[in-house]
C-alpha cells in the first residue's frame, strides 16, 4: 500500500524502516503523546518488534509515514470487535523535528478513507491526552468532530490525566 503526497508519502512498513523509525520513536516528547506499549528509550528492536507487527496485518492496518529518504513516523488504526467491529481507534506520530507542517493531518485524512472505502468501517475514533492539543487539532483538520471528555481515563509519565475522545462517522 502506497500514498503519495508532495514530499512525503504513507506506505506499508519495511524491515530498513527500522533505524529511521528507532531514531525518530527515541524521543520523551513523542513517547509522552502516545500509548505505553511505544516505549522509552526506543530501540532499534523495538522498531524491528512494531514493523514485524505491521507487516502481519492482513488486512493492512498500520503503516509508515515517510519523506523521500526515510521513515518519519507510523499511523494506524486498531479495529475493534464484537458489537464494536465496525469500529476502529486510530493513531499516530511523528519525529518531532517534522510536527506543524500538515503531515499527520493529511495522513489521517488518507487513513481514513482507507478505512471507510477499503475496509467498510463506519466509525474511527482517538483519544488525546489533555496536554496534546495539537493532536486534538490534526483530529478537526481531518473532520474528526470532539464527542466528550473521558475524566481520569489515563495514566502517562506517572500522571493520571483526562482525554479528549474524537470521533469520524462514515454518512
Amino acid at each position: 500500500m502506497q500514498f503519495e503526497f508532495d514530499e512525503w508519502q504513507v506506505r506499508s512498513f519495511r524491515p530498513d524502516d527500522a533505524p529511521a523509525l528507532a531514531k525518530y520513536g527515541n524521543n520523551r516528547e513523542v513517547w509522552r503523546n502516545i500509548w505505553d506499549q511505544h516505549p522509552y528509550p526506543y530501540g532499534i528492536e523495538d522498531a524491528q518488534e512494531w514493523i514485524q507487527y505491521a507487516m502481519q496485518q492482513d488486512p493492512e492496518t498500520v503503516f509508515a509515514i515517510a519523506n523521500a529518504t526515510e521513515t518519519i513516523g507510523s499511523i494506524g488504526m486498531l479495529p475493534q470487535s464484537d458489537v464494536a467491529r465496525l469500529s476502529a481507534e486510530v493513531g499516530y506520530w511523528l519525529g518531532q523535528s517534522f510536527w506543524g507542517r500538515g503531515i499527520a493531518t493529511e495522513s489521517l485524512k488518507f487513513l481514513t478513507e482507507y478505512a471507510f472505502a477499503e475496509l467498510g468501517l463506519v466509525r474511527l475514533y482517538a483519544t488525546v491526552l489533555e496536554w496534546n492539543p495539537a493532536s486534538a487539532r490534526v483530529l478537526e483538520k481531518a473532520g474528526y468532530e470532539y464527542e466528550g471528555l473521558m475524566r481520569k481515563s489515563a495514566i502517562k509519565d506517572g500522571q493520571i490525566v483526562d482525554q479528549w475522545l474524537y470521533a469520524k462517522v462514515r454518512e
